[in-house]
């Protein structure tokens, strides 16, 4: 005679909690379901705020504007976001203006002629005057990717930016002031031109500038030729 089914049943005569599996201890090296699942949750979490970018207010990435131009705005009195012409400004046309404006001074010519430049060489005394407004503007508008030793290690190239030649490579020693101007006023390779954003006179005094970096690391005495071999940069 055999038993009915639920009599035979493996779990029969053990108390109700066993009989049903709950309140059993989990078997040795085998982790609850919960904390797997919660290891599992907490990975998925860190991969995706990996992602994430968090970015203070006053991160100058994004900053507010106004579009479109013209926009109304309640930061000026008169209400409008764009400024007004000054009282006098009177429209002008390049071909009108007297003399020649800084901005129209690019040519499409190579870097190494002196058509661009008017001139091969610094067309001025170069004095301390002159090597301190270089210095500025080359702080201002080179040092970012050309780094303040001129050794093409700024803060751009750093961060993944082709970074630009040397100053101090043979070949850039030799070459003559013109081609510097001529490379500001252009671009060339990578960099685009400064024309609009660096005057005639101004992209001279740069010149100077770099000729004075060019100088002071040729006739240093500290320097070793490891130091010198750094200062080259990492292109050719």
């Amino acid at each position: 005679m055999s038993l009915p089914r639920e009599f035979s049943h493996p779990w029969h005569g053990r108390p109700a909690h066993e009989a049903s599996g709950y309140g059993r201890k989990p078997r040795a090296g085998r982790p609850r379901r919960g904390k797997a699942a919660g290891r599992c949750l907490i990975a998925a979490l860190s991969l995706a705020l990996a992602g994430c970018k968090f970015k203070p207010g006053h991160n100058m990435e994004e900053q507010p504007k106004y579009f479109p131009a013209y926009k109304p705005s309640d930061v000026f009195v008169d209400g409008t976001s764009a400024r007004p012409i000054p009282a006098g400004a009177v429209p002008r046309l390049p071909a009108d203006s007297p003399g020649m404006p800084y901005a129209d001074l690019r040519d499409t010519l190579p870097a190494d002629t002196t058509a661009g430049a008017q001139a091969s060489a610094i067309p001025f005394p170069v004095t301390a005057e002159v090597l301190e407004r270089g210095q500025q503007r080359f702080g201002i508008y080179c040092s970012v990717c050309h780094g303040r030793l001129g050794n093409g290690e700024g803060l751009i190239a750093r961060r993944g930016i082709t970074p630009p030649p040397s100053f101090h490579l043979e070949r850039l020693r030799q070459v003559s002031d013109a081609h510097f101007y001529n490379v500001i006023t252009n671009g060339y390779g990578a960099m685009f031109s400064y024309n609009d954003r660096v005057k005639p006179e101004d992209r001279w005094m740069i010149v100077a500038y770099i000729r004075a970096l060019q100088a002071g690391v040729q006739d240093a005495p500290g320097l070793t030729d490891e130091d010198r071999k750094k200062l080259q940069g990492v292109r050719p």
